[in-house]
């Protein structure tokens, strides 16, 4: 078997590339066909564990959730997760390959393809369709030397391409008109189709417009998607997803604080807290002020978590905290949020910048060293409630003190996590651990809410299904076959 592709690129960042791939994988299964995701290079805080014991970007895992396959580091070789003064580090088929800084990356990235070819033909063997994602936006002609992501991909591989337009944000003709007036003719050629996303009111009004866009390209209309409203259920592939995300909710007994600091990761395990009708989730930037109401202040995960905490400390989330703490609020912290609760975090080897050794928030008596080797796995357990859960690890780092003698879970054969002596302060490096009913529906009850009755899993899998549903009415798919190769 050797599969046939095609390549979704975009005219900008967060056009809904992601999303058309994940519910075209969806409405092809249900075709019967065998769908498989690929993004050449992802640069995302936001990752995923993987069956094969590696990583890859979320976006590529909520795809393979769409096409109903388990996760492999070849849906995403190259995984660029941006980190402090170091820059980004750079993941290549699931294993850290180091760090570099940006201009030393573009001298990277010739030597990436065969590693991207290599994982692109794994999947081709395997599969009736592999679903090409691009990266940012298909005319950054400056970036196009030694490009793996966009057209230099889509060139070695020889993938069709359908560019997608957002016409939300307005200049959707210019934008796909100018396109195809800044790329090389050999690069524009790769182009087959063209798709405008997330159009509001009657299509109709529209129809001038596909027409010259069609007229100024060449390219082939596969379709004039509609705004498709539950994607904000859906887990969003990078923090633009938190640029506006606070949703009010008048009725809600229960108010979560959430700081977002500038190397925040893995936020998805915001998403069912959001979905919960129960709870109404503030992300809280810095300037602004932790609401006085909240009942938890949830800190989130971090790919640069000393450089977080001192941004931390400069927006006087530190002294919100406290004063939270003396209402006689919930601190939990997941992760790199964990590293943060505690006495001291220490960096000898420099892993996330020069070596050095800075104080925590001092509200769980532990100390972390961060080390080289990561963590990357899937767990089950069972919390210190005694409720079970399944979620997964993703980490650097090591963390000991006295109150890891009351751990926030049992994995196995060992523990994980700390709890505070008056038990109102939590520490763990799990994560996914809200996406599990038992487990939310525990902390529900614990801030004074009812128990859960969202089925987080089986809610996400409905979106999926009508996001397939809403393509399929909208796009030409039987197009979008017959182009493929």
């Amino acid at each position: 078997m050797v599969a046939k592709s095609i390549m979704f690129q975009g005219t900008g960042s967060d056009v809904g590339k992601s999303l058309m791939v994940a519910g075209l994988a969806r409405a092809f299964i249900k075709r019967g066909l065998s769908v498989l995701p690929f993004k050449p290079q992802n640069m995302s805080n936001n990752a995923a564990v993987t069956a094969d014991g590696g990583e890859i970007g979320r976006a590529q895992a909520l795809q393979a959730r769409a096409a109903g396959v388990p996760l492999s580091v070849h849906m995403n070789p190259v995984l660029l997760k941006p980190q402090s003064e170091t820059g980004a580090q750079v993941v290549v088929q699931g294993k850290v390959l180091g760090n570099a800084k940006a201009a030393d990356y573009q001298h990277m990235k010739a030597g990436l393809m065969p590693r991207v070819l290599e994982s692109f033909e794994h999947l081709r063997a395997n599969a009736d369709l592999v679903l090409i994602e691009g990266a940012g936006s298909a005319s950054e002609v400056n970036l196009r030397a030694n490009d793996i992501a966009n057209m230099g991909f889509a060139r070695a591989a020889n993938a069709p391409v359908i560019l997608i337009g957002d016409i939300d944000r307005g200049g959707v003709i210019a934008s796909l008109v100018g396109t195809k007036a800044v790329v090389d003719a050999a690069d524009a050629e790769m182009i087959k189709g063209f798709i405008v996303n997330r159009f509001r009111g009657d299509p109709a009004l529209f129809d001038e417009g596909m027409r010259i866009i069609a007229d100024h390209t060449g390219w082939q209309s596969i379709g004039l998607l509609p705004h498709f409203a539950e994607a904000s259920q859906l887990p969003a592939e990078d923090a633009l997803g938190l640029a506006s995300s606070n949703q009010a909710k008048p009725d809600a007994k229960i108010r979560i604080a959430v700081p977002i600091l500038p190397h925040i990761s893995n936020f998805d395990d915001l998403d069912p807290l959001d979905m919960e009708p129960d709870i109404e989730l503030t992300r809280v930037r810095p300037g602004q002020a932790i609401p006085g109401n909240c009942a938890l202040v949830l800190l989130c995960g971090s790919k640069a978590t000393i450089a977080d905490l001192a941004v931390l400390r400069q927006a006087g989330f530190d002294i919100d905290i406290k004063a939270h703490m003396r209402r006689g609020g919930y601190v939990l912290g997941l992760c790199g949020g964990y590293q943060m609760l505690g006495k001291t975090i220490s960096d000898p080897q420099g892993i996330e910048g020069a070596p050095t050794s800075v104080e925590g928030l001092g509200l769980l008596d532990i100390d972390t060293v961060l080390a080289r080797d990561k963590r990357l796995v899937s767990i089950t357990g069972r919390s210190f409630d005694g409720h079970a859960f399944s979620g997964y690890e993703m980490h650097v780092g090591v963390t000991h003190g006295a109150d890891c003698q009351r751990p926030f879970a049992t994995i196995g054969n060992h523990v994980d996590g700390a709890i505070s002596p008056d038990g109102r302060v939590f520490g763990t490096y799990i994560h996914g651990l809200f996406s599990d009913d038992l487990q939310r529906s525990a902390w529900l009850k614990r801030l004074g809410g009812q128990a859960s009755t969202l089925n987080y899993e089986a809610q996400v899998d409905a979106v999926l299904d009508r996001l397939a549903e809403h393509m399929e009415r909208h796009l030409d798919l039987d197009a979008l076959l017959a182009i493929a190769r």
